[in-house]
């Protein structure tokens, strides 16, 4: 049964509390992270998390977990990756 679920799209979701810890769900991959900025792949599309002293405490891909503790000073959409060209960079489509 629980390959079933597995196989189904995920729920994406963020909770942010405070600023400073932040848990997302439907992560299906972490692109890059450091202390400024951390890049997820997420069932709604690409997803930039920028702040200061960002750190990722947990990561659990089997279940599409992610929880980052820091400041938080925004969050940025953009179009899922997997769904256009992948012969452009990623840095070229995020900052169009």
């Amino acid at each position: 049964m629980e390959e079933l679920n597995s196989s189904r799209s995920r729920q994406h979701r963020i909770n942010l509390m405070n600023r400073q810890t932040c848990t997302v769900s439907g992560v299906s991959d972490v692109l890059s992270f450091d202390v400024g900025e951390v890049l997820l792949e997420t069932e709604q599309g690409m997803l930039m998390i920028k702040g200061n002293d960002l750190h990722v405490s947990r990561l659990t891909l089997e279940k599409g977990e992610v929880d980052i503790d820091g400041r938080i000073d925004s969050l940025t959409y953009s179009e899922n990756l997997s769904t256009a060209g992948k012969a452009e960079s990623l840095f070229s489509r995020l900052f169009r």
